[in-house]
């Protein structure tokens, strides 16, 4: 999978990207990752990039132009033949980003082109003519769009099968159920101040631990999230009220 950043600092996005696991995987051939310096597409003398905007108001406005000739090499057929591509802009305004939309994101596009805004913002021209959504890791706001953007490549690259060693590494882990968090987990020493591991976990008894796992999970959502506990307590209620209904149909034919 390929990531395209349009960014006015591209150090930054390119430091934080190539260590660790996605490191890894872009040396390993099963993701890339391009930064693009859109001050380079600048056609001012002193390779400007913002004005100020019209209407008046503070602070200094991206200008759509060097934005979309940047674009423009971007996708350029002899360096990006990638067909499905989806173009994202960073921004508070933006639907809040979810695991799920993580794995939106993996499944069906080749190429996601970010946009990473600074000052003011850019021009709405821009967003209206290349941007196909955009989103949001908080509701906040910070001074550029690189952090999110590397947040969401993050999420995503993760999913890319070969990325991680092992696919249960994500597959059972918080938000893989959106309504439920990850479940509590330990390793050596065995005593860690006084503390110890739960004796269930040291059993070898599969179906009790999954069993203790689920519970705790449960017990984690409550305690840390407890808008997604009444959710995932309101899909457990369907779910039983639906077997109920599949076994009494059986019952009475």
């Amino acid at each position: 999978m390929r990531f395209d950043i349009m960014t006015l600092f591209p150090a930054l996005v390119e430091n934080v990207l190539s260590e660790s696991i996605l490191g890894r995987a872009e040396r390993a051939g099963l993701i890339e990752v391009h930064a693009y310096n859109i001050r380079d597409y600048s056609k001012d003398k002193h390779r400007r990039v913002d004005d100020t905007p019209y209407g008046g108001g503070k602070g200094m406005l991206m200008s759509p132009v060097p934005i979309y000739d940047c674009y423009l090499d971007v996708v350029s057929p002899e360096k990006n033949p990638s067909a499905r591509r989806r173009v994202i802009y960073m921004s508070p305004q933006g639907s809040v980003f979810t695991q799920a939309k993580a794995r939106e994101l993996a499944e069906n596009y080749d190429d996601l082109i970010f946009l990473c805004g600074h000052y003011e913002g850019v021009d709405q021209r821009i967003i209206d003519e290349i941007v196909d959504e955009e989103l949001s890791i908080g509701d906040y706001v910070l001074t550029g769009g690189e952090i999110p953007a590397c947040i969401i490549v993050d999420a995503v690259a993760r999913l890319i099968p070969g990325v991680l060693a092992d696919a249960e590494c994500y597959e059972k882990e918080s938000f893989t159920d959106e309504n439920l968090l990850e479940y509590p987990q330990y390793t050596r020493p065995y005593d860690f101040r006084g503390r110890t591991v739960p004796e269930v976990l040291l059993s070898g008894h599969h179906a009790n631990i999954e069993k203790w796992r689920e519970e705790k999970a449960l017990e984690k959502t409550r305690a840390v999230r407890p808008e997604l506990y009444e959710k995932k307590m309101q899909e457990l209620t369907l779910l039983d009220a639906q077997k109920k209904k599949k076994k009494t149909k059986r019952e009475n034919p």
